[in-house]
């Protein structure tokens, strides 16, 4: 297997590892990469960063949407590595130390395995390290409010309830969004494609989930990178507005 790596704008890729992606930005030979993939993924993610014309020594630093195993994977080996800074929402923070941890536990996985999907996704997760704790040692809060000083110069828009702390990025230049967990095209434990959110037991709050995808439908953008499906093109506003239909309609 080889990372699918899809440039989508100018200096913008979506790579797809297994069942997450992660985005790479560049600008020149230089990176910002915006989450890591699973533990498992490692040598696609550092393929990938070659793949564009970059190298992991020329990431200027990792953001992450959130800290889940599936997200944060590389993130420590970057960081210790190359000395990658790792940034993050602030609420963010404390979870990427794994103070606390807010993913779906091993008996909620269960009590789902007749769901179409959770039983192969489970033994995916097993043997992409997904249950491996890697927390990262360091992590930074943004330093300031508004776009980061980082290749594709990244804006945060935090987008809280998949995790405490989640947070998309928008892209204005290119007029695309990076939406992490908040908003994705597809999962496979989801019976549905297209713009929606995870299914229920993925979430630390639900509703709060829900809520944030109205702050993504006053964003101005027409790419939305998630971190699991295909890129979506067409207004990321209207992809949230149908996501948002769809949870409500299934809400319990």
């Amino acid at each position: 297997m080889r990372a699918d790596i899809r440039q989508v704008a100018d200096g913008t890729y979506l790579v797809h590892g297994s069942n997450t992606n992660w985005i790479i930005l560049t600008e020149g030979d230089e990176a910002t990469l915006i989450d890591t993939g699973y533990p498992g993924d490692r040598a696609f993610l550092l393929e990938s960063l070659t793949e564009v014309g970059s190298a992991p020594e020329r990431v200027a630093a990792v953001l992450l949407t959130h800290a889940h195993n599936d997200h944060l994977g590389s993130a420590e080996y970057l960081r210790t590595t190359y000395g990658t800074p790792v940034l993050l929402h602030e609420a963010e923070v404390p979870h990427a130390r794994r103070e606390f941890l807010h993913q779906v536990s091993v008996g909620t996985v269960l009590r789902n395995a007749w769901r179409p999907g959770v039983l192969p996704w489970a033994v995916h997760t097993l043997r992409a390290g997904g249950t491996a704790q890697h927390p990262v040692a360091e992590p930074r809060p943004f330093p300031a409010a508004g776009a980061l000083e980082l290749p594709g110069r990244p804006v945060p828009v935090p987008t809280p309830g998949h995790t405490e702390g989640h947070c998309a990025y928008h892209l204005p230049d290119v007029g695309a969004l990076v939406s992490g967990d908040a908003l994705v095209s597809s999962h496979p434990t989801s019976r549905v494609t297209g713009p929606q959110i995870l299914p229920d037991m993925f979430h630390h709050e639900r509703s709060r989930a829900v809520a944030s995808l109205d702050v993504l439908m006053a964003l101005d953008a027409d790419l939305l990178l998630p971190g699991h499906g295909p890129v979506h093109h067409g207004p990321v506003a209207r992809a949230a507005e149908e996501a948002r239909t769809r949870a409500l309609a299934t809400a319990r």
